[in-house]
């Protein structure tokens, strides 16, 4: 059973840029992902099933490497929230952009998760990442250890840790920032859910009106009726377009800039709980050197002792966290250039084709004139 690995050095066996999670099957509240991968050797293919609750086991089978050194500098790709079949208004506001329950996006939102911990240097080598994405058996269903990092930031001991004063002016910069970044992360996936949530408006209505006109059409011989009839069913035919439209606008937005700055707000929330373990560790280093100071001539050997072994341990969490910074750093300026782009280029490209239909349908109009 996969709870029963243990953390050793493995070569992962699949393509890593083939991972793609193509299909999401819904089964009342359950949601089962078919993952496929290509082998590295050439020779095949690997098709998967995996449950969310399967996500979360991999995820915290990962945090609670408690073995691995420096995993506390590690900042963790963060799991996609878990999305609800016919989600309310108010727990899409709380889910964001993945909740609006459009499959695809979101089925590409965990395929990101599973391709950034396979490309990671301490977590792809957990043997429980290449059982996750090669073994046809399922791992094991029943819920995830709970641990240290387990919604860390929210302790009670954490508020308190929180605000501690660095003693690397690296750190204490990354930390404020990291703050300020946060909150404008979480603000544009919310003003841009606010977009696309109106613009999915406006296509329902747009629809509606394209119903409605066609109501109006009426059957007769008057010519009067007639041409009224005529109008109607063209103007509801713009309505059509004009709803086709937005509704290309809407699922460009969530596939590309959407998705983009939904993971950049999650990311930001992972640096966050690195930055905040690593916290707590100086706090625990400060308090073992005034005990190492204060201790007894008796003990002071071995107090020095667990000293040198907490700075060691600090210093390797620090160095870590400083690659793991910087890493971030330059993955989440190509990520959102690349949503960018790949939203400027479906912007366009919808344009480009709506420009054409609606020059259509104003020759149209000026034939019937």
């Amino acid at each position: 059973m996969m709870e029963e690995v243990k953390e050793v050095t493995s070569t992962l066996s699949v393509d890593i840029q083939s991972i793609k999670v193509t299909e999401v099957v819904k089964e009342g509240d359950t949601l089962t992902f078919l993952i496929v991968s290509e082998k590295l050797s050439g020779t095949g293919v690997y098709h998967v099933d995996r449950t969310y609750d399967d996500f979360e086991w991999l995820q915290q089978h990962l945090y609670s490497q408690e073995d691995v050194s420096g995993i506390q500098g590690v900042i963790f790709p963060p799991l996609p929230v878990k999305a609800q079949v016919n989600a309310s208004a108010k727990v899409i506001k709380q889910l964001g952009i993945l909740g609006l329950g459009e499959w695809q996006p979101y089925c590409k939102a965990m395929e990101a998760f599973l391709r950034q911990i396979a490309t990671h240097s301490i977590l792809g080598k957990n043997k429980a990442v290449e059982i996750f994405l090669t073994s046809s058996d399922p791992p094991g269903r029943q819920r995830a250890r709970k641990n240290i990092f387990n919604r860390l930031s929210q302790a009670m001991e954490g508020m308190r840790k929180e605000g501690h004063k660095d003693v690397d002016e690296f750190f204490q910069t990354e930390r404020d920032h990291n703050i300020v970044i946060t909150g404008y992360a979480k603000t544009a996936a919310e003003r841009f859910l606010d977009v696309v949530q109106t613009e999915q408006k406006i296509a329902v209505a747009c629809g509606h009106f394209s119903t409605a006109l066609r109501l109006c059409v009426e059957q007769g011989e008057d010519p009067d009726k007639l041409d009224f009839s005529k109008v109607c069913v063209k103007l509801s035919e713009v309505f059509d377009s004009i709803q086709k439209n937005m509704t290309s606008v809407t699922e460009n937005n969530v596939s590309t800039l959407g998705l983009g700055l939904d993971l950049e707000s999650r990311y930001q929330e992972a640096e966050k709980e690195m930055l905040f373990r690593r916290t707590c560790k100086l706090v625990e280093l400060e308090i073992t050197r005034r005990n190492a100071e204060k201790a007894k001539p008796v003990k002071k050997a071995a107090m020095e002792e667990v000293k040198k072994a907490a700075e060691t341990e600090f210093d390797h969490i620090s160095g870590v966290a400083k690659d793991e910074i910087a890493r971030l750093q330059a993955a989440r300026v190509k990520m959102l250039q690349q949503a960018l782009v790949q939203w400027c280029e479906k912007q366009l490209l919808t344009a480009k084709e709506s420009a054409d239909q609606f020059n259509q349908h104003l020759r149209a109009f000026r034939g019937m004139a």
